[in-house]
């Protein structure tokens, strides 16, 4: 009796049955949606560094990076899915346990980073710098690395590299779940950062903060699922891998199509001076007189900022000037206009001529 699966070849191992079996084809099913998922994640990728020039916010052009960095641990959930469809082993073991937590927490970091510079442009506040937006995702997600790598490293020298195969299912559930608290915390604290960017009277950036809500409560209901199933004791521990890599696939394109393809949608579209204050310059557009031809742009400039007849000082600074300095001339309030005056001629003090006669009275 021939004892490996249909689909399978006779010589393939034992633990990656679950890749081609017909049988029971929820392997082949995920995979799927995992080749679907690894295509659509590049292909946001490659689009993200052809249209990234196209983006004319300055502020959207910001988040770009960050939004990449999470393309990528998105790409990293669909590749660590095979890890839950093979079965547990010496290698897929440690690498569930590693992976999982730290790929999740760098999506939630890039998304809750994404929430504090929304927050703030959402009040008319100035935004996160490009690299602190960056910086704040990465090293959010550093604790969750620290975690999982201590976690890793003394079970598996305390106990060897088939402890997780060998652990008890009961505990092994447990541990898995235990070593995710630092994930759940980022996802709560995303999901209550993401309601304070509908509070704002710039309603343009409200749009963004919708997505993150949307992609974070949908993540929280994929997690209280899969971790309910997980632990609950009447399941089989052959639904496990079942559960766990259902719950990555689920997930993964949740962020795909509820926060990636949305922020897709609007992210050429053209500035909008509405969302920004009134004082803010980066979509507010310049009072500056149209006209033909070269103009100074320096005094243009002075005359918005200081006012063409501010007098508060005497000396103004000119942006963009060399090093002249710019004077106000304080206007004479008294001044005479000069007269025309008669030159005296050669002949004017001739002697046939008496001063003080007319031309009248010469004969």
């Amino acid at each position: 009796m021939d004892s490996y699966p249909r689909g399978c070849n006779s010589n393939l191992n034992l633990a990656y049955h679950k890749l081609c079996d017909l049988d029971s084809p929820w392997g082949i099913v995920l995979e799927a949606f995992v080749a679907a998922g690894v295509v659509t994640s590049i292909a946001f990728m490659l689009s993200l560094l052809i249209l990234v020039s196209k983006v004319q916010d300055s502020n959207r052009r910001k988040v770009l990076p960050t939004q990449f960095v999470f393309l990528l641990g998105v790409l990293g959930l669909f590749g660590l899915t095979f890890a839950f469809i093979i079965n547990l082993n010496e290698r897929t073991g440690p690498t569930r346990f590693f992976l999982f937590g730290v790929l999740f927490a760098l999506c939630f970091s890039c998304l809750l980073a994404h929430t504090f510079t929304l927050a703030k442009l959402v009040r008319g506040k100035k935004p996160l710098s490009l690299l602190m937006i960056l910086g704040v995702a990465l090293g959010l997600s550093l604790v969750q690395d620290i975690i999982a790598i201590v976690y890793v490293v003394l079970t598996v020298n305390k106990t060897g590299t088939n402890t997780f195969s060998e652990m008890p299912r009961t505990q092994r559930n447990e541990d898995f779940v235990m070593l995710l608290i630092y994930v759940l915390f980022l996802m709560a604290f995303t999901f209550i950062m993401s309601l304070f960017t509908f509070c704002g009277s710039f309603t343009g950036w409200k749009r963004h903060g919708a997505h993150i809500y949307i992609t974070i409560l949908f993540s929280v209901a994929i997690w209280i699922a899969w971790i309910t199933l997980l632990l609950h004791e009447p399941f089989e521990s052959i639904w496990d891998d079942t559960i766990l890599s259902t719950a990555l696939v689920a997930n993964g394109w949740v962020f795909l199509l509820t926060y990636i393809l949305p922020e897709f949608i609007i992210f050429t579209k053209q500035c909008n001076p509405r969302d920004y204050p009134v004082d803010d310059n980066i979509c507010k557009p310049q009072f500056m007189k149209q006209s033909y031809g070269m103009e100074n742009r320096a005094y243009l400039q002075e005359e918005i900022t200081q006012g063409p007849e501010s007098s508060g000082s005497s000396t103004l600074y000119a942006p963009y000037a060399t090093h002249f300095q710019l004077q106000n001339q304080d206007s004479q309030k008294y001044f005479s206009i000069p007269r025309a005056k008669a030159i005296s001629g050669p002949y004017d003090n001739y002697d046939g001529r008496k001063e003080g006669n007319d031309y009248h009275h010469v004969k």
